[in-house]
């Protein structure tokens, strides 16, 4: 008899671990992909002329959402995405700068638990490829309890800074330890160019994940710089574009109107923001061109490596039940960084070549290729090669953020708004394949819709008993299934003294400028997305109380009068 219990004990426990490893294993991968600097109608599947195959295939069998907002800058975006909350509360309100209040410290605080950090303790392997950018100790000796493995990643490639050469980027590192280019022993290709190494190693990530563990889900962070200045692409990839912006930034702005309204990603009746520059008036119109060529090709670029990413999860059966997201950290950039001529500056430099072993550590020129060559700036200097740096400027950044005003750094839509797209066949209705939300939705809701997916606990306490501030967003799975999504509270921004609240229908922005009082201005983003008829005048009582709505959340998240005075 004792036999015949042991024997049932036995098939009940076997039976209950075969049970805990279905469950395990029905949890989905989660692969995030962000690209950097790029508009709203920058892919094709919003809007563009640019060949993202890759991306509008993810689209057509996923859903799109048409209302995603970022913060409209690079560290904020990013801080907010990894840990769900504002990205004030996670201490990086402005860039990886102290400005002295706990808000704007540069660098992710010990209050916040990182997307990696979660999963990872609910059995997730955590890997990341690309551009972190969430902390202010970028230097190889300095402190790394901000680098990505010390915040829950198990495996890192990539930049620890926010910028710079595709063909020699800065602050590259494998794991904890920096390398180059040249003496990275576990990748070298023919020809090395950040976006592809960027895919390449995530890639390789999918791969020795299904050979070593792969009855434990996975999350993949990857995190592109393409398409932030400077404009580096291949001749290849170039030659595509060439001939479709010779007439300039006019006519695709308005193709690109036309094809999102097609698309259904913006509504008929909303009207498109002016232009921003009289193509007739430049007088570098083959260097801009070119300019827009290049950047055309660094977003083709992203989405063939994006197409890898997906045929390495096809080639080992994991695409059905893998959450893939693609977004971007803020709007259009009309900086105008690299887009005057240094050539008078040459002569105070006297570069040399760079060893194997020697870093690359500018961003931003004055600097020099690996070889050590000048790099060149300005409409004399055709962007594209390693010798060059140069930003595609206000005109086409105007033509990325169609049919929006305002760029990056802006509170208008042009600044926070972006494609997202979800593919995830098996936790989808069938019937919402290739549909859109327009559900006003947020970088907070990351967290909580991948704690869901994933079966995982979001804890109250971390980092050897820091208390944890709780979630900010909501979860968009409800929207895979068609359901609207319910958010209780507005939606706040703050970058740079430009201000905004999304509460429902209705949006209060107000831009910054300098010794200038604050200025409201509101809007029915309903009727007028494109933000051309301010109702301040018309709705007074409603622009009251949205900005006690926006003044509430400013205090709660800790946002600092611009400028900002340091302490």
């Amino acid at each position: 008899m004792r036999f015949w219990s042991r024997l049932g004990l036995t098939v009940i426990a076997l039976a209950y671990v075969s049970a805990c490893s279905l469950l395990q294993a029905a949890r989905p991968n989660i692969v995030l992909v962000m690209a950097d600097d790029m508009g709203y109608t920058d892919i094709g599947c919003y809007g563009s002329e640019i060949n993202t195959p890759q991306l509008d295939k993810l689209a057509s069998n996923g859903v799109r959402f048409t209302q995603f907002y970022n913060t409209s800058r690079c560290c904020p975006t990013r801080a907010a995405l990894l840990t769900g909350l504002y990205s004030h509360q996670a201490g990086i309100g402005l860039m990886t700068g102290d400005q002295g209040y706990d808000a704007y410290r540069g660098d992710l605080n010990e209050k916040c638990v990182t997307l990696a950090e979660v999963l990872g303790h609910s059995g997730y392997s955590t890997y990341m490829s690309g551009k972190w950018h969430v902390t202010k100790h970028v230097r190889p000796e300095g402190p790394k309890h901000n680098w990505p493995l010390q915040r829950g990643f198990d495996k890192f490639y990539g930049t620890i800074i926010g910028a710079g050469s595709f063909w020699d980027p800065a602050t590259l590192c494998r794991d904890n330890t920096f390398v180059t280019p040249v003496n990275d022993q576990q990748y070298q290709p023919k020809t090395y160019y950040y976006t592809d190494a960027i895919s390449d190693n995530a890639v390789t990530y999918i791969a020795d994940h299904f050979e070593s563990e792969e009855d434990q889900p996975f999350f993949l962070y990857v995190s592109y710089t393409s398409a932030h200045w400077p404009m580096h692409a291949f001749e290849k990839d170039m030659k595509k574009y060439e001939g479709i912006y010779d007439d300039g930034y006019t006519p695709i702005r308005e193709k690109r109107y036309a094809k999102a309204k097609k698309l259904g990603v913006i509504e008929d009746h909303w009207e498109m923001s002016p232009g921003a520059m009289d193509w007739e008036k430049f007088a570098h119109k083959e260097w801009d061109i070119r300019c827009m060529e290049v950047y055309a090709a660094m977003v083709d670029r992203m989405d063939q490596g994006i197409g890898k990413i997906v045929t390495e999860l096809k080639q080992n059966h994991a695409l059905d039940n893998t959450i893939f997201i693609y977004l971007q950290d803020n709007g259009g950039c009309a900086e105008y960084y690299g887009r005057a001529d240094n050539s008078e500056k040459k002569a105070n430099f006297d570069f040399k070549p760079l060893g194997p072993n020697d870093f690359q550590t500018k961003i931003w020129p004055p600097m020099q290729t690996r070889g050590g060559e000048w790099v060149r700036t300005g409409p004399k200097a055709m962007p594209g090669g390693e010798d060059t740096f140069v930003a595609y400027g206000l005109g086409w950044a105007n033509a990325s953020n169609t049919p929006f005003r305002g760029y990056k750094h802006d509170g208008y839509e042009g600044g926070i708004s972006t494609p997202f797209i979800v593919h995830w066949p098996q936790g989808m209705e069938k019937r919402m394949k290739g549909k859109l939300v327009h559900d006003p939705s947020h970088l907070i809701d990351l967290m909580p819709t991948f704690v869901t997916a994933a079966e995982a606990q979001y804890p109250t306490t971390y980092h050897d008993g820091q208390t944890i501030q709780p979630m900010e967003g909501i979860s968009l799975l409800p929207a895979l299934s068609g359901a609207s999504l319910t958010r209780a509270a507005a939606l706040g921004f703050e970058h740079h003294g430009n201000l905004a609240l999304r509460d429902g229908r209705y949006k209060i922005v107000s831009a910054y400028r300098r010794d200038q009082p604050v200025k409201w201005e509101l809007y029915d983003m309903e009727e007028d997305r494109t933000e051309l008829q301010d109702l301040s005048d018309k709705m007074r009582e409603k622009k009251q109380q949205l900005i006690g709505k926006w003044q509430a959340w400013a205090n709660r998240v800790g946002v600092q009068p611009w400028p900002i005075k340091r302490k």
